[in-house]
């Protein structure tokens, strides 16, 4: 019995998260590629008929951050561990706001007349790091922690069941743990 609640979770989970591939589209090839990016992210957000939050860990360069977009609400969710604003990343929301208004015009969307410019962007005030080095552990931990929430929005004081300032060196340590275990799981490294 056990065993089938874990399964429907996991189909649940499925059917709402979806991933945008940080190796596909990045702040280098955004730069290069932007019409290509542009397509991706718009295939991507068309590909599902329901109501989904596409996570998308996101490489300015020298910093890892995590947008979680809801195409069909037009609501972007930046979750940032260094408290930076989303003003820093020009291409990169220009890309998120070109692609959203693509999809909704090839879905054939009505937006009231305020709302056709306006894509939503919220500020999460998710936990910060400390050092200049754990982005991407803050950002696998933010998706791991969205995905057990299992909601489709995200609060901007963030859950409450995860809400601290900072994550302590352990809850850090908890994610690189998962993240082995994964790959060895996996057998993609061997010990």
């Amino acid at each position: 019995m056990l065993d089938l609640l874990r399964f429907s979770r996991e189909i649940i989970i499925n059917l709402i998260f979806r991933f945008v591939s940080s190796s596909l589209v990045n702040k280098a090839l955004i730069c290069r590629e932007p019409d290509s990016c542009r397509e991706y992210l718009v295939k991507r957000f068309m590909a599902s008929s329901t109501n989904n939050l596409y996570l998308w860990p996101y490489n300015s360069g020298c910093h890892w951050l995590l947008l979680a977009i809801d195409p069909l609400k037009e609501v972007v969710y930046f979750l940032n561990s260094i408290d930076g604003e989303w003003t820093n990343y020009p291409d990169m929301k220009q890309l998120v706001d070109t692609s959203i208004k693509v999809f909704r015009s090839q879905r054939q969307a009505r937006v009231p007349r305020t709302k056709s410019s306006n894509i939503t962007w919220i500020k999460v005030q998710c936990p910060l790091q400390r050092n200049g080095i754990d982005c991407g552990y803050f950002v696998m931990r933010f998706m791991r922690e969205i995905i057990n929430m299992n909601q489709i929005e995200i609060p901007i004081t963030y859950f409450d069941e995860y809400k601290c300032a900072h994550y302590t060196r352990l809850q850090l340590e908890q994610i690189k743990e998962e993240l082995c275990q994964y790959f060895i799981e996996k057998r993609l490294i061997s010990i």
